[in-house]
């Protein structure tokens, strides 16, 4: 848990550089995203992203960002994504 929060804490320093208009690829990578979800999504020790539907990874991502789902990584990794929710989806909807 210590070590999710220091990345956490790394990751979210680095989170005022993003746009609204950020590249989706750039973000999922930078957010830390791709430490569990693996390259392009392809999944690692996080469940597989890629080729998912745009609009399910968005209401994923809105779920932990409310805690309407719970996962302690996931609820606070998604914070960091506020905002940006679709660019990532759709990134990870065209691998």
């Amino acid at each position: 848990m210590k070590k999710a929060l220091s990345l956490i804490a790394t990751v979210a320093l680095s989170f005022g550089a993003f746009t609204a208009q950020a590249d989706g690829g750039a973000m999922y990578n930078s957010l830390g995203c791709v430490g569990c979800h693996g390259t392009n999504g392809a999944g690692a020790s996080g469940p597989k992203l890629a080729g998912k539907d745009a609009a399910y990874i968005v209401k994923q991502l809105k779920d932990y960002q409310s805690g309407a789902r719970v996962n302690a990584t996931m609820n606070a990794m998604s914070q960091m994504a506020k905002g940006h929710e679709q660019a990532i989806a759709d990134f990870l909807s065209k691998q």
